[in-house]
């Protein structure tokens, strides 16, 4: 890989006064990709194991990330991606990354979005958050709030264009598991692309499975799809139908 130049700019998007998305884009490499054939699948394993339950990464040098799966043409989604991740992400020949958390990118992973001229996209949306301080006689009850009690309309609005936006593809979405907040995008990119509540609800239970949300689910039901209809001209192959729904 040659690097060329590399110049980091930092910009800050503001609405309301609250920060709605920290962009960081690097001007720089030559890089030849890889690519693969992905298939619209249930989410992978991200390493090998024995009959033992041994994970074996070495084997295999093009790890995906816990989750990771397509979601349509120059779209991903996954967990979190760590090094072991990186020579797979490679691949993917990425411009850009949609990144759901309100923790700092670390930065290990700075460096490789650096090297790879990939630019990032940063929602901070806060994911559940357990608590133990309910008392009910001599037990403890320990309670799990949902990911997305209140769940923020405008972040997940504004990072529905960036997905919509050709110009970022191939580009990656996830958070932490990649099961609750992508989970919610990419819903929500699906009723973009007109497909049924069923479908998007079910295929939001495969990556959610047990610790699937009402909540999320609800949400993606009521999710305005009609003030983002003038994007149309600027993703016509995202657009669609229904033709990859289950």
């Amino acid at each position: 890989m040659t690097l060329n130049s590399m110049k980091l700019e930092v910009e800050e998007r503001q609405e309301g006064g609250d920060e709605m998305c920290r962009t960081i884009e690097v001007v720089s490499s030559t890089f030849a990709a890889k690519h693969y054939d992905f298939d619209f699948a249930s989410p992978p394993s991200a390493a090998k194991e024995d009959a033992d339950g041994d994970c074996h990464a070495e084997d295999d040098p093009f790890i995906p990330p816990l989750n990771f799966a397509m979601v349509d043409n120059g779209i991903f989604r996954s967990g979190f991606p760590d090094s072991s991740n990186f020579s797979f992400l490679q691949t993917l020949g990425l411009r850009s990354i949609i990144y759901l958390c309100p923790e700092p990118y670390p930065e290990a992973n700075m460096e490789f979005l650096k090297s790879n001229g990939i630019k990032l996209f940063q929602f901070g949306i806060e994911g559940y958050k357990p608590f133990s301080d309910h008392i009910l006689g001599s037990q403890n009850f320990y309670i799990m709030l949902e990911p997305f009690v209140n769940i923020p309309d405008d972040m997940i609005r504004e990072a529905l264009k960036v997905v919509l936006d050709v110009r970022n593809h191939p580009v990656l979405i996830h958070c932490k598991r990649g099961k609750h907040r992508t989970g919610c995008l990419v819903g929500c990119l699906r009723k973009f692309q007109s497909w049924c509540l069923t479908s998007v609800f079910d295929e939001y239970q495969r990556f959610a499975a047990a610790k699937a949300r009402v909540s999320d689910q609800r949400f993606m039901e009521l999710f305005d799809v009609s003030t983002l209809k003038h994007l149309c001209h600027c993703n016509s192959h995202v657009r669609g139908g229904n033709d990859h729904a289950y």
